[in-house]
């Protein structure tokens, strides 16, 4: 049996990614990020496009010299089509397609969402992979979705809960800047929380109905506690940013493990997984643990390598996808949002 080779090109939002899987096991997976937005505080989505023109090339050339292989030895290009933001998936896509097509190789499609899923499933050579067994709960946390999802196959996600606002990781971030720390504000905050208190301040966490999320009702607490502290004390945020960071980090993740625990209890599977950019929070993680450690759920948390936006996520869907002969029209466009 020949190797199978998969190339898969990550460009959603604001990292340029690209990766090369062999048979399942990871064997490059290079990214290049945009500092440019930091002095924006978010993303702009013009700049993000122009910045993936200038990386998409140097950025796929150097996946696969570390792969250690020539384009003419790829199976099949993977590449993310949405969701995302349209400007940066048109370059990603734009490659993809033209690059398949000079090769006369078939181009798979990645939704974004079951990238950050299938994360789990990347293999190392040398390493021991624990894999969650079908079928497993993931709760998919980044800066633009929350979701708890039952994963019944790769190929077989549902929906059991997602946000009606706010993601997770928007909230940090917009509340993060508001207290003046900067984009992105999820690292900002959990390195902050390290250093205080998470008791010392209590805000609004919501009351939906089944297990859907909502976070900008916290936001708003958050933004009316500090106007209403600060006139007090103009220098409020910067003499108690520890337990700012500390409470509103587990305000959130109090909320996210709540829904969680509820999906447990209503669907009775105790194999749960955690992925998306949020995954990377330390009290998050350490609220799986604990839940792992209780003997309550066995937990799967993935590589930090892999939380973020990678290529190695999508190489991988596609990987599962040419087992199947699941390609892609050459003409099938991007598009900005949608589900699993």
């Amino acid at each position: 049996m020949n190797d199978i080779y998969i190339l898969g090109i990550e460009s959603s939002c604001d990292d340029t990614s690209a990766a090369v899987i062999r048979n399942g096991y990871l064997l490059s997976n290079i990214t290049a990020s945009q500092a440019v937005h930091k002095a924006y505080g978010g993303v702009v989505p013009e700049l993000a496009s122009r910045a993936h023109q200038q990386n998409i090339v140097p950025v796929v050339d150097q996946a696969l010299k570390q792969a250690g292989i020539t384009k003419e030895q790829l199976s099949a290009i993977t590449v993310t089509l949405g969701p995302g933001l349209m400007g940066s998936l048109h370059v990603g896509v734009s490659f993809a397609k033209g690059l398949a097509t000079s090769l006369g190789i078939p181009l798979i499609e990645a939704n974004h969402l079951q990238g950050h899923i299938l994360a789990h499933f990347i293999l190392t050579e040398g390493e021991e992979l624990r894999v969650p067994p079908f079928p497993y709960l993931c709760l998919m946390v980044s800066g633009g979705n929350s979701q708890i999802v039952k994963v019944n196959a790769y190929n077989d996600m549902e929906m059991l809960g997602q946000t009606i606002d706010d993601a997770a990781g928007e909230a940090m971030d917009k509340c993060s800047k508001v207290m003046g720390f900067g984009y992105p504000g999820g690292p900002i905050i959990d390195k902050l929380a390290r250093q205080g208190n998470p008791n010392a301040y209590t805000f609004a966490k919501p009351h939906i109905a089944g297990l859907d999320y909502s976070f900008s009702g916290l936001k708003t607490s958050f933004l009316y506690f500090l106007r209403d502290e600060t006139k007090k004390d103009p220098n409020f945020v910067e003499h108690h940013k520890e337990d700012l960071a500390a409470s509103l980090e587990k305000t959130i993740i109090d909320i996210l493990m709540k829904k969680l625990t509820q999906a447990v209890k209503e669907t009775g599977i105790t194999e749960v997984a955690l992925s998306g950019g949020v995954s990377a929070n330390t009290a998050l993680r350490e609220a799986f643990k604990t839940r792992q450690d209780n003997k309550q759920w066995s937990i799967y948390i993935p590589k930090f390598g892999y939380t973020t936006d990678n290529a190695a996520m999508i190489a991988i869907t596609g990987y599962y996808k040419y087992l199947d002969r699941d390609f892609c029209p050459i003409d099938k466009p991007a598009y900005s949002r949608t589900t699993l």
